[in-house]
């Protein structure tokens, strides 16, 4: 039986299939492109391979974030259980392979269900038939869409006491300041007057730290970001010369973020659907912005979302932050 059938015998997942564009966005990426300074949105990593290359980087020694959530979320998650409490919907949108949920999942008494949302609708149904059939007293509801637009969500079987968004891996980082309010309002008003919002949350520290983990040693982060070229050259007919660029790392102090991006090693011009665009040498797109926070300044943030914080769990270093809100 393959995978795809075994998960449609199994009578506790139900899939909601929104039918989200997978593809990249040619309008989106010429915009991008025309830009005073060029861009590209992140959401474009994570193709097969893409999504494969951060699997990767998820466990490189450089790469602490991963590793130090997984720990607090170990030495947490009766905390974090208690509150979500119980009967409870769990959203995590942009879920992938889920491998933090397990943690929460059992230590949370009598769950509702749980809801993954995620764009890719193979790897979610695979994923989602894993959970059901490792969780077979929840009931799992996995919905294929982009989170970043308008959601609807499917009715659990049981009647839930409220919506709590899990949002891990520090996701919120990608957005600028204007941008994670907005997205934050949105999980707010899905989560409901009565629900919260569990959140990993990057915390600000030394550049001798966070630099090495977006520019490891063993050039996974490099390719990460060089595959990006590579997806336009496949789905736009775009003709990047990947050898003509080279990745780059940055954390900017002022801005408390690292930059991603893709610097041109010579003058150069290239064909993007059909459009031309003309590089400079050391010209950049950025392809990923990573904010982070110190505690005062993500809390000022979720206020403007309408969120106050009730709990927060940290590693011993203060590298990272998992954070409970619930609606002001």
């Amino acid at each position: 039986m393959t995978r795809n059938a075994k998960a449609a015998a199994l009578p506790r997942l139900r899939m909601l299939d929104l039918e989200p564009r997978s593809g990249m966005d040619a309008a989106e990426v010429l915009d991008g492109l025309r830009q005073p300074q060029k861009q590209l949105q992140p959401k474009y990593f994570y193709d097969e391979a893409g999504s494969k290359l951060f699997e990767r980087i998820c466990d490189l020694p450089e790469y602490y974030p991963t590793r130090t959530e997984l720990a607090i979320i170990t030495d947490s998650a009766n905390a974090m259980a208690d509150c979500v409490g119980p009967s409870a919907v769990l959203i995590e949108p942009g879920a992938g392979s889920s491998r933090k949920t397990r943690l929460l999942l059992d230590s949370l008494r009598t769950p509702a269900a749980y809801v993954p949302i995620d764009i890719s609708r193979d790897f979610l149904l695979a994923s989602a038939a894993e959970l059901a059939a490792d969780y077979p007293q929840v009931e799992i509801l996995p919905v294929c869409a982009d989170f970043s637009g308008a959601l609807t969500l499917p009715e659990p079987s049981v009647p839930a006491l409220r919506n709590v968004i899990y949002f891990p891996g520090s996701t919120i980082g990608n957005f600028t300041q204007d941008q994670a309010a907005e997205l934050l309002t949105r999980l707010r008003e899905l989560a409901g007057a009565r629900g919260g919002l569990l959140i990993g949350v990057d915390l600000l520290k030394s550049p001798e730290i966070l630099e090495p983990a977006y520019n490891d040693s063993a050039g996974i982060t490099a390719a990460f970001n060089m595959n990006v070229l590579a997806r336009c050259n496949r789905e736009l007919g775009a003709d990047f010369r990947l050898n003509a660029f080279r990745h780059q790392a940055v954390f900017d102090r002022e801005a408390g973020r690292i930059e991603m991006r893709l610097v041109s090693l010579a003058d150069q011009q290239v064909m993007v659907a059909g459009e031309a665009f003309s590089f400079s040498r050391d010209e950049h797109i950025v392809t990923e912005y990573s904010h982070k926070y110190s505690l005062e300044g993500f809390a000022t943030l979720a206020a403007r979302a309408g969120f106050v914080r009730e709990q927060v769990w940290t590693d011993p270093q203060d590298l990272f932050s998992v954070q409970y809100l619930v609606s002001a």
